[in-house]
């Protein structure tokens, strides 16, 4: 008896671990990219300083809002659907409310198309709040997760019309 109270616990060690990574990644993300509404510029400005054309920063279907930046992203979706992002300072970059979270919600969305039709994967679009200093966590389960993403692209969007306030930067290594 006193030897299988022994072997349970190293049993346990040794196969626990195993269950833990019983999922892969995906694909991670490491660094954000706030969202700048206007992607160019083109032909002369008028005289009262306007643009007559101007080319909206819509990435894969999706709308800008903006200007907004964030200060520090990072998410792992993985191959079971599961997303975590912990984002922070998410913030307005313009206009009167400039530094503030906009009392916004945002949830993400993981487009792996890198041509259309576009499928989007989100986590729920009730979203969740940004805390006073644009800080925010979502862990959630995407669905229809296809088994390889050939081109990544996480957006984090408004919960209130859905346009897109950041971007993730891929995470193409793995030395920190």
């Amino acid at each position: 008896m006193k030897k299988l109270a022994a072997v349970i616990p190293l049993t346990l060690a040794l196969v626990a671990p195993l269950g833990a990574h019983g999922t892969d990644t995906l694909v991670e993300f490491k660094g954000g990219i706030g969202v700048q509404p206007v992607l160019n510029v083109v032909g002369p400005v008028n005289t009262d300083g306007t643009f007559p054309n101007v080319s909206r920063n819509i990435v894969r279907g999706v709308n800008p809002a903006g200007p907004w930046r964030i200060g520090a992203l990072r998410a792992e979706i993985d191959t079971n659907g599961r997303i975590q992002v912990k984002g922070r300072g998410l913030l307005l970059a313009a206009g009167n409310r400039i530094g503030t979270n906009g009392d916004q919600r945002v949830f993400a969305t993981l487009i792996c198309e890198p041509a259309a039709p576009f499928v989007e994967r989100s986590s729920a679009f009730t979203g969740v709040a940004l805390e006073p200093n644009g800080d925010f966590e979502i862990d959630d389960v995407l669905d229809s997760i296809p088994t390889s993403c050939p081109s990544p692209v996480l957006l984090i969007r408004t919960a209130s019309n859905g346009t897109w306030f950041a971007a993730g930067i891929q995470q193409v290594d793995k030395e920190d």
